[in-house]
C-alpha cells in the first residue's frame, strides 16, 4: 500500500515537471509559428511555475518571453526578459543556441540604445499618432491674473 502511494506521488511529480516543459515547448511552437499573442498567453501562464523548470529551461523561457514581448511591441518587458535570459545564460552556459544568443544581444543593444537616447519612457507601449504634437497648453481663464 505504501509503495503504491509512493509510486503514485512520484509519477505525479514527474508528470508535473514534464507539464512545465511541455508548456514551454507549446509556447516555443506558437512563437515559431508567429502566433505571438498565443505564445505570450502561454508564457504568462507559465511565469509563476518558472522555478519548476531546469536552469536551461529558465533561460529559454526568459529568451522566448522577451522575444515575444519584443515582437508584440512591449519593449520594456522585452528588455527585462532578455536581460534576465542573458544573466541566466551566463550562469548556465550553452542553455541558449548560438543563434538565440546573437539575436538576444542584438535586441538588447537596440533597446539599450533607445533607453540611453530617450530614457525609459522610450520603451512605453503607448503610441503617438503620426504628426501628433504635445497637447495645447491650458488657457488661463480671463478672470485669472
Amino acid at each position: 500500500m505504501r509503495l503504491a502511494l509512493l509510486a503514485t506521488v512520484g509519477f505525479v511529480g514527474l508528470t508535473s515537471c514534464a507539464t512545465y516543459s511541455d508548456e514551454l515547448s507549446r509556447g516555443q511552437t506558437a512563437f515559431e509559428q508567429n502566433q505571438h499573442e498565443r505564445a505570450l498567453a502561454i508564457f504568462r501562464g507559465l511565469e509563476a511555475d518558472g522555478p519548476h523548470l531546469t536552469a536551461a529551461e529558465q533561460a529559454q523561457y526568459a529568451y522566448l518571453r522577451g522575444m515575444t514581448d519584443y515582437r508584440i511591441g512591449y519593449k520594456g518587458d522585452a528588455r527585462h526578459w532578455l536581460i534576465v535570459a542573458k544573466a541566466l545564460e551566463s550562469q548556465t552556459p550553452n542553455s541558449l543556441s548560438t543563434e538565440w544568443k546573437a539575436r538576444m544581444n542584438e535586441v538588447v543593444a537596440e533597446l539599450n540604445e533607445e533607453v540611453y537616447g530617450g530614457g525609459v519612457e522610450s520603451l512605453t507601449n503607448a503610441r503617438k499618432a503620426k504628426g501628433a504634437s504635445e497637447p495645447p497648453a491650458k488657457r488661463k481663464n480671463a478672470e485669472e491674473p
